[in-house]
């Protein structure tokens, strides 16, 4: 049985829309990588382009309705990028609507290869893509979507095209995992390993089926009801037993996470710490309220879905946990894949302190996982950490289901170095901040913008302060910077910053830790090469992408009102920091910085758990996490007049 991999619409004028989720950057560098792929393993290639023109006017009705010529024949919209554009031999498709079959010409091709299953990449999810797999499903072709290279312009549609879709059996991979069905390499099960070696499976995970997680809800949600009845009291000293008992095992999690996720021991040292500092804050808000009139209850939800990222497998699951269970609620934790071996360290200490069965329950897997525990009917509120594809696809569900929804989503966040600023200590601030963990947290420095009178110091500080944190094994000591958590991490962010190097698009690249990079360790693990990039456009896939990797993008800006311009001209609003400036400019930076987190003279990485945590614009969604914001989720208020006051 032939598979054929089908590029839909990857033209300019569809890829230059900033609202595209994921932005054009990645979606061209994963499409681009999977037609390499499939290109090596010789596989039938077909793009599928729209093409409009002026002397035979087919454009689609909105299109007409609002008076736009996009695709046209022979101009530079009408092209994809070089990267994606027809090889000989490779078949090109046009069309005028959204059916890439309605011509004929694609059916015949299909049909003369014996094609039984079809590969899509492409834009719009939502629209054309899907139309593809509709039309490909009627004559009994099997479609596999590779997620990571399709975009769309509405996300949030995109999302339930994608739940749709899957319920009519296409399934939804990424660019790696069906380039390793073509060498039958991909396994079947989940398969962790230990971002230092390699070489090394930390463990693997269960994909939990249906009847596991049905299962799952259906406990904690019988358990829930004594919980409900457990005094607040007891419920307090649980958890003040659990943080205790976290303190005790502190340098044991800071070493598995040391192996498992590449976090340097200083850094998971300070996590665990923090953790337990959360529980704390969350033990010494729950009081009941009171006014003259009467008394303020906070109502628990029932059985919440909580699914958080990997990269903080302890602090952020236990920030969610314990205001959800001190407020009454039982909890289904899906964790992150790679998060998964804290997760069950995490699961016995809970048992430890005494927490009756199924008040947590713990099933883990995938995304797909994840969207199942969603759906369940039993489940009453989610809670999510993780990347803005999760982030919609989450919220598609809850907002079907009608259910409350928290999530703090990618962060890309910049930090403005102005006049008055000691730029030494911006340096090393904004450095650590960048580069330390490898920049895998969502509050990592992604950017530092500066006046270009000050650019040449302030790289030179940059530099040096990169250079004096340790790039290497997380188990040791002086590291700073430890390894990217995959080799697949890994090498894409080789082949972007390859791609960046030779486009032009750099007016600077510093590779701070250049000498080692031919080192056997380096090579051993997933270690990328820690870098600071020039680049002052601001629509570069580079600066609007949260890259996860221990880049630091540096910007220039003629003025303070381009600075902030640069500032806010990204889609997410996690964390924005001032380093200097007059008064005036600090209280215009306070008003008009877009984020949900401002801080002054510090970098962006790291935060108080006594503060709410929570991002603007598409860094998150619901109410924010730590502080005074957790009872806003994990709680319905409910106003008791008279009656009697509880123990």
């Amino acid at each position: 049985m032939t598979t054929a991999l089908l590029l839909v619409d990857l033209q300019h004028d569809f890829l230059s829309d900033p609202r595209l989720e994921p932005c054009a950057g990645g979606v061209i560098a994963r499409a681009g990588a999977l037609l390499e792929g499939c290109r090596r393993r010789g596989m039938p290639i077909v793009h599928i382009w729209t093409t409009v023109r002026r002397e035979d006017d087919r454009r689609l009705p909105h299109w007409r309705a609002r008076g736009l010529w996009r695709c046209v024949a022979g101009t530079p919209g009408h092209r994809p990028p070089d990267s994606l554009l027809p090889m000989e031999g490779e078949r090109l498709i046009h069309k005028t609507g959204f059916n890439p079959f309605s011509g004929g010409a694609l059916e015949q091709l299909l049909g003369e290869w014996n094609c039984r299953s079809v590969w899509l990449a492409g834009v719009h999810l939502h629209a054309c893509v899907r139309t593809t797999a509709v039309e490909c499903l009627e004559r009994n072709i099997a479609v596999r979507i590779a997620e990571d290279a399709t975009g769309s312009n509405d996300p949030v549609h995109a999302a339930a095209t994608r739940r749709w879709l899957r319920e009519r059996c296409v399934a939804f991979e990424s660019v790696s995992r069906l380039l390793a069905h073509a060498t039958r390499s991909a396994p079947d099960r989940l398969i962790h390993r230990c971002p230092r070696d390699l070489e090394r499976v930390a463990f693997e995970v269960p994909q939990a089926g249906e009847a596991e997680i049905e299962s799952a809800v259906a406990k904690s949600r019988d358990a829930s009801i004594a919980w409900r009845y457990t005094s607040r009291a007891a419920r307090c000293g649980l958890l003040e037993d659990v943080a205790i008992r976290l303190e005790n095992v502190l340098e044991d999690l800071a070493r598995q996470m040391a192996s498992e996720i590449g976090k340097p021991l200083t850094e998971g040292r300070e996590e665990v710490r923090r953790a337990a500092v959360n529980i704390r804050d969350v033990l010494a808000r729950a009081v009941d309220r009171r006014e003259p009139a009467g008394r303020i209850c906070d109502a628990p939800l029932g059985v919440v879905a909580m699914i958080p990222a990997w990269n903080n497998p302890v602090a952020i699951p236990l920030g969610k946990l314990a205001p959800a269970l001190v407020y009454g609620n039982t909890v289904v934790w899906k964790p992150a894949p790679a998060g998964t071996g804290i997760a069950r360290v995490l699961m016995r200490l809970l048992a430890a302190a005494g927490l009756p069965p199924a008040t947590v329950e713990l099933v883990t897997g995938d995304h797909d996982t994840a969207r199942q525990l969603a759906e369940q009917e039993g489940i009453a509120a989610v809670t999510l950490t993780g990347s803005s594809a999760a982030g919609y696809a989450l919220q598609e569900i809850c907002a079907r289901r009608g259910i409350p929804f928290q999530a703090e989503l990618n962060g890309n966040n910049a930090a403005i170095v102005w006049d008055g600023a000691n730029l030494e200590a911006a340096a090393g601030q904004v450095a650590w901040g960048a580069f330390a963990f490898a920049g895998q947290r969502c509050t990592a420095n992604r950017r530092v913008i500066v006046s270009a009178a000050q650019f040449e110091p302030l790289l030179a500080a940059l530099e040096s302060a990169a250079r004096d944190l340790v790039w290497g094994d997380p188990l040791e000591e002086a590291t700073r910077i430890g390894p990217v958590l995959t080799a697949g991490k890994r090498d894409d962010l080789e082949r972007e910053l390859a791609g960046f190097q030779s486009s032009g698009r750099a007016h600077a690249i510093v590779r701070t830790h250049g000498a080692q990079a031919a080192r056997d360790w380096v090579r051993q693990g997933a270690y990328a090469q820690p870098a600071i990039l020039g680049c002052d456009r601001p629509v570069d896939p580079l600066v609007q992408e949260e890259s996860m990797a221990p880049w630091l993008i540096i910007q220039r800006a003629e003025d303070f009102d381009h600075a902030l311009a640069l500032c806010n001209g990204v889609r997410q609003g996690l964390i924005a920091s001032l380093f200097g400036g007059s008064r005036e400019l600090r209280e215009r930076f306070r008003i008009e910085a877009r984020a949900g987190v401002l801080k002054f003279d510090q970098g962006t990485a790291g935060v108080d758990v006594t503060l709410p945590f929570g991002g603007w614009k598409s860094s998150g969604v619901g109410p924010p996490e730590h502080g005074e914001a957790d009872r806003l989720f994990y709680t319905r208020l409910q106003a008791i007049y008279g009656g009697v006051d509880p123990e």
